[in-house]
């Protein structure tokens, strides 16, 4: 059964939070719940959210979303602008690694992410989650987005998404970038931008941030960085409500295109 609803004071902010039940995802939530934010936990399974709400507390509360599925993408923006009226801040952090349903080592995931081999139906896949998610999900929060007084969307991307980086020859990551999952972060930075580009005379802020390299299920936890120091980055960016747009950023600050 799904937590009772409180509507949120005027004071307090309202953020969504895409792929929240676990992850950097669940630790974003937590944070802006820290920081006072009214915050709907987004998750495909919505007894898994409830969980993860439960364990954050405050007023973080679970919505059924699988950010592939228009239906549950319109149901979730419906239910916010029913609740609250706006929305002020959106994280897109929903992502996937791969295709498959087991846990794949990074080494696993570069072998069959090539360009020469890769599949195609593996790229579909996780382009729709990792990319043509994102526009969806935006494009269905940005009325909410337009009645906020400092409305920011932050999209969650990887530093394998930077071409100026990867490029370099010296770069440690170079026999990491494939085209599944390393060039859909370069395509979500190419949409961040163009977003940002858009919605700047709306006062909307639009920007990617990545976590670093975080021990998650995206990497089969072997991830240097705990959760909190990978999502300290992402929450101060969704924190800064006064900041730029159309940034790029990591843990150590800027990150190129």
């Amino acid at each position: 059964m799904e937590n009772k609803i409180e509507k949120s004071t005027n004071e307090q902010l309202v953020a969504l939070v895409t792929g929240a039940n676990q992850g950097v995802g669940f630790q974003i939530a937590k944070e802006l719940s820290a920081n006072g934010y009214y915050v709907y936990l987004g998750s495909r399974n919505l007894s898994n959210g409830e969980k993860a709400a439960a364990e954050i507390g405050g007023a973080t509360y679970a919505i059924e979303l699988d950010v592939t599925k228009q239906a549950t993408i319109n149901a979730a923006v419906e239910r916010i602008m029913k609740e609250q009226g706006r929305l002020d801040l959106l994280v897109n952090n929903a992502g996937i690694a791969h295709a498959g349903t087991t846990a794949r080592t990074p080494e696993e995931m570069v072998a069959k992410s090539r360009p020469s081999t890769v599949s195609i139906d593996e790229v579909r896949t996780v382009w729709d989650t990792n990319v043509f998610a994102v526009i969806a999900v935006t494009q269905a929060a940005i009325p909410l987005l337009r009645k906020s007084k400092a409305g920011r969307i932050v999209n969650v991307s990887s530093g394998l998404g930077s071409l100026t980086w990867i490029s370099d020859p010296t770069c440690w990551a170079r026999e990491h970038f494939g085209i599944v999952y390393a060039a859909s972060k370069t395509a979500l930075n190419a949409v961040t931008l163009a977003f940002a580009m858009e919605l700047e005379k709306e006062n909307i802020k639009v920007n990617a941030t990545s976590p670093g390299y975080t021990a998650t299920a995206l990497n089969n936890f072997q991830g240097t960085d705990s959760l909190e120091v990978g999502s300290r980055e992402p929450v101060r960016v969704a924190l800064e409500t006064d900041g730029p747009t159309g940034g790029f950023t990591g843990p150590d600050g800027p990150l190129p295109w």
